[in-house]
């Protein structure tokens, strides 16, 4: 069997791109460095791939917000080529800024891709400024919150890194929670062992109080990490998993004795198993 095919598209300001390619390739697949502006040339390049991952960092200086130039990009000139991508049997994944994109551009929510005059999900659910209303990087531990998820699937906890502002799951109307939940939408949210004993009360970690910093580093409704699509293939997520493929890339390694691979490179070898 072919090794997957990874487009890691990188536009003006990307700068997780290297790590994110080197985490595919880890994971088995052959990961291509992909400029928005070859893409742009070319749309019909991207049928050459099977998995599609917009990486972390500043696009476009986030001169208009995050992702928000980058995800114009992509809803107008790239819209036909996305809309057959997604059509066919293939992965999305966008990580923090990348996570921004693809969620301001539709990707998400499925509507604005498919019909770009139609409202899409940045109209209805968006990432905003942290609730501490500054840039902040730390460790956080994530809780799988949705069976639905090719890249998380079997992944019940992890710790991952996350450095962002704008990271805050927004909402235009409360009851979209009720949506997102019902349709297995709420991939992941931020934990900790506080949350683990809400949870005896609750039953359900996406129905438990909005935690605090640290756990909850942005204050995100529901204290949300990620969000997938419907059919499992899409996903977006805050933190960085590429940034934990080490076991010694942990702060505490030699504390809690960690050894071999670290977390995060289970989310890319999911994408790569799914394609064998």
């Amino acid at each position: 069997m072919a090794a997957p095919r990874v487009c890691v598209l990188r536009a003006p300001g990307t700068n997780c791109d290297v790590e994110t390619a080197h985490a595919f390739e880890l994971a088995g697949a052959s990961a291509d460095r992909v400029h928005l502006f070859r893409l742009l040339e070319d749309p019909v390049k991207l049928r050459q791939y099977q998995i599609l991952c917009v990486p972390g960092g500043f696009s476009y200086g986030d001169d208009l917000g995050a992702g928000v130039i980058f995800s114009r990009q992509i809803r107008g000139r790239l819209n036909e080529a996305m809309r057959e991508f997604l059509q066919a049997d293939k992965l999305v994944l966008g990580i923090c800024n990348g996570f921004q994109t693809i969620l301001k551009a539709g990707l998400l929510m499925r509507r604005g891709i498919e019909n770009a005059a139609e409202k899409t999900g940045e109209d209805q659910v968006t990432l905003t400024w942290n609730s501490n209303g500054r840039y902040t990087d730390r460790w956080v531990r994530l809780k799988v919150t949705s069976c639905n998820s090719v890249f998380l699937k079997g992944i019940d906890e992890f710790d991952v890194p996350m450095a962002h502002a704008e990271g805050r799951i927004a909402l235009k109307h409360p009851e979209l929670l009720d949506e997102l939940r019902a349709n297995a939408q709420l991939a992941a949210c931020y934990w900790s062992p506080a949350a683990c004993e809400m949870m005896k009360i609750s039953g359900d970690p996406t129905r438990i109080s909005l935690l605090p910093e640290p756990e909850n580093p942005n204050g995100s409704i529901a204290n949300i990490a990620g969000l997938c699509d419907t059919t499992g293939r899409v996903l977006g997520l805050m933190p960085h998993p590429e940034r934990f493929l080490f076991a010694t890339q942990h702060p505490q390694w030699t504390r809690r004795g960690l050894r071999g691979e670290g977390d995060g490179i289970k989310v890319f070898r999911n994408a790569v198993a799914y394609f064998g």
